[in-house]
């Protein structure tokens, strides 16, 4: 196989382990080519989005749980070429900010299709979402309870139950959520004040690993439901089930099916009429892009070799820092053996390291390293410390639906 370093003319045969490294993560040379190709003409670093993988992971979730309506959480990866892909696959989508709203707007997404799900709004973000015509909310305490009756007329909501789960990568149950034996008094609270409540929702976490948080909290709603299956002439109808269903980092070929297997049968304990409702993201675009970045710099401190990328953690690659995020690393270029190496990124920050102790050949100035599943929560957080730039994004597989309103966007 010969590799090319950074797009030079010249041309260097890769070391076995070179092409092993592609092998241990499914990259193939062809795979390899396309992606320097890519970075010689466009530069880096660069966010590459594939927009086959989007669709493919939304049929792949949507055949796991039947029946489901998909709310994509739109933070994980807000890019109007994500958004008017999945709305035209017939996703829905879940809001969290003024922001969200916008792009909704932009992307022509119709309102109704759109659910409010920050349990803590200013009045101001609640405003700007009932202004675009979304009318269902969440709400887990007595003072946004409170917040939303003013709008009475105009809104309902969910009512967010807290199920702490510290396995997940983030357990956000710890931040929102009201326990389950509150639920009856914030019930009684919202029929006091005229507000309606037309179910519960939760979430078990972030990339959690495995489902048996998602089916306790479906069998203790199960048992609200029950319980409160009277309460305002039967309006509870909606079970919003969150989302956390994982991304395959280590593609190691993650079987969503079998994942969402126990959470099928949880779920066939509801009356049915009840609806059922989640809020995938991490997992519907984690695989669909992969970040180049590129050599800048090379030096060796205490006997190892520091490799300095343009992309880093103040970058594409914050995950690492925020949620313990483990991307695979996959080196385009180099030669000879494998040796323990740190990659750092861009920054004057020390703490802009990648990994201090990566296996990798030998790199110069100029080689690309490709970062794998790369979709979720890094586009989205990216910023721009050190006046560096976040990374470009280049979207392949567009619709020529999507073309169309993106080449208006950009006229507009």
């Amino acid at each position: 196989m010969t590799v090319r370093t950074g797009g030079a003319a010249s041309s260097v045969q890769a070391s076995p382990d070179v092409s092993d490294s592609f092998s241990v993560h499914g990259v193939s040379a062809l795979q390899a080519r396309t992606w320097r190709r890519l970075a010689a003409r466009h530069g880096t670093p660069l966010l590459v989005l594939d927009l086959g993988q989007v669709r493919s992971q939304y049929r792949r979730l949507t055949g796991a749980l039947p029946g489901v309506q998909m709310f994509y959480a739109v933070k994980a990866f807000p890019h109007p070429a994500v958004i008017t892909t999945l709305a035209e696959m017939g996703c829905h989508f879940d809001l969290a900010s003024s922001g969200e709203v916008q792009l909704m707007r932009d992307s022509g997404v119709e309102a109704s299709r759109c659910l409010h799900t920050h349990p803590i709004k200013s009045d101001r973000e609640i405003v700007a979402a009932l202004d675009f015509g979304c009318t269902r909310f969440v709400a887990d305490n007595e003072v946004e309870i409170r917040k939303l009756a003013r709008y009475r007329d105009k809104l309902d909501i969910l009512l967010r139950v807290s199920f702490p789960n510290p396995g997940a990568r983030c357990d956000l149950s710890k931040k929102f959520g009201c326990t389950p034996a509150s639920v009856g008094s914030l019930l009684e609270l919202a029929s006091s004040l005229k507000l309606n409540v037309a179910g519960f929702s939760f979430h078990a976490g972030s990339q959690v690993p495995g489902p048996e948080m998602h089916v306790h909290a479906v069998n203790q709603c199960v048992e609200l439901l029950e319980t409160y299956r009277d309460y305002a002439n039967g309006s509870l109808r909606t079970l919003d089930i969150g989302g956390g269903f994982p991304a395959d980092y280590d593609c190691s070929g993650f079987d969503i099916h079998g994942f969402c297997g126990p959470i099928r049968q949880a779920l066939s304990r509801l009356p049915s009429d009840i609806r059922v409702i989640a809020e995938p993201g991490r997992i519907l675009v984690a695989s669909s892009s992969t970040a180049l970045a590129s050599v800048i710099g090379h030096a060796v401190r205490g006997g190892k070799p520091w490799y300095y990328l343009d992309d880093g953690i103040y970058g594409s690659y914050n995950g690492i820092v925020t949620e313990g995020a483990r991307y695979p690393l996959v080196p385009l270029d180099g030669e000879g053996d494998l040796q323990p190496s740190v990659l750092a990124g861009p920054t004057c920050d020390s703490f802009d390291v990648l990994s201090d102790d990566l296996p990798l050949p030998s790199l110069k100035v100029g080689d690309l390293v490709a970062g794998l599943v790369m979709g979720a929560y890094t586009y989205s957080t990216a910023t721009t410390f050190n006046g560096l730039p976040a990374a470009q994004v280049l979207v392949r597989g567009q619709s020529d639906l999507a073309r169309r309103r993106a080449k208006a966007s950009r006229a507009g």
